[in-house]
């Protein structure tokens, strides 16, 4: 569980630093630091693709997974239910920061496959990725909500060691195939998240999470059917 460990540090660290600076980080270097995390979810997302591509005995699965995926999304607005669910839960100041950061650090493309990869494939790329992204928000969350967005790591921690725990337990029963699918959905749900960072385009990325659900249905019906 190394990537997790990391991962949550990040976090504590983040939000001491976050608290300290107490002020808030200006909107300009707000900018600057999602710019760069921007450009970095973009070329890992892209990494995944490439590198599973080549691999995948599907070719056209991960288009469908996506198509449906992203249409069963739309039709149950899990975009909007996040933010309804954040607003519900942000009663007060720190309860509004809190709420927004654990649904972003949980709920997320890299927060998903990071502890399933790392349990595996043994690769923590994706967490070590995810824990970079999570330093910066958290930074950025404390230094307007407090110290009290820490509290966020030990949910965090919890979360992505159940899913890790989950990983352990499939790997001996999940094909390699299934993963490369899976990774190609994933790496193209990460280059997603890279636009929506930079601002290029709003793509809800949270509406396109059931695509990884879907892929693995499609996967076992085209193995089972072709």
């Amino acid at each position: 569980m190394t990537g997790t460990i990391v991962n949550t540090i990040a976090i504590l660290c983040g939000s001491t630093i976050g608290a300290v600076l107490r002020r808030g980080i200006s909107e300009k270097y707000q900018h600057a630091l999602f710019d760069a995390m921007g450009f970095s979810a973009f070329a890992l997302g892209v990494n995944a693709v490439v590198a599973n591509m080549p691999h995948s005995q599907y070719p056209v699965l991960f288009i469908l997974s996506l198509a449906l995926g992203s249409l069963l999304g739309a039709v149950w607005d899990w975009d909007g239910k996040f933010q309804r669910l954040s607003t519900r839960l942000g009663h007060s100041e720190l309860g509004r920061g809190l709420a927004t950061a654990i649904l972003l650090f949980c709920i997320g493309t890299l927060s998903i496959l990071g502890p399933i990869e790392s349990a595996v494939n043994g690769n923590n790329t994706f967490l070590f990725t995810n824990a970079t992204l999570d330093f910066v928000t958290s930074m950025v969350l404390a230094s307007t909500y407090g110290i009290g967005i820490a509290l966020s790591a030990a949910v965090l921690f919890c979360w992505q060691g159940s899913l890790y725990l989950l990983g352990l337990w499939l790997g001996s029963f999940v094909p390699k195939a299934l993963l490369t699918e899976v990774s190609i959905v994933g790496g193209i749900l990460i280059v997603v998240s890279g636009v929506s960072m930079l601002k290029i385009k709003d793509c809800k990325t949270l509406n396109m999470l059931p695509s990884l659900f879907v892929s693995v249905i499609l996967y076992f019906l085209a193995v089972n059917f072709l």
